[in-house]
């Protein structure tokens, strides 16, 4: 697999659960008062600067697409949606 241009093939880091106050677990996924999801970058296109395979980001939880290669689940981003690179 290979991410061409501006594209960057991500893992997302699973953070587990988050306990509310009237006592229900949500999934990182579904909290609403964080907008950024946690991934590690596993490929990255030829016109990606800033950013290395294996770097862990941070990027809007809302962009991009989900594919599955090998039964292995990857979010492909942008450039445009990193927002902090660790």
């Amino acid at each position: 697999m290979k991410a061409i241009g501006r594209y960057i093939v991500v893992t997302p880091l699973n953070r587990g659960t988050k306990e509310t106050k009237g006592g229900l677990f949500l999934s990182e996924t579904s909290r609403e008062d964080v907008r950024y999801a946690q991934a590690e970058v596993i490929y990255i296109g030829d016109q990606v600067i800033g950013v290395s395979p294996k770097d862990i980001i941070y990027y809007d939880k809302t962009a991009g697409h989900k594919i599955e290669i090998d039964k292995n689940p990857y979010h492909v981003i942008t450039l445009q949606d990193v927002v902090v690179v660790l």
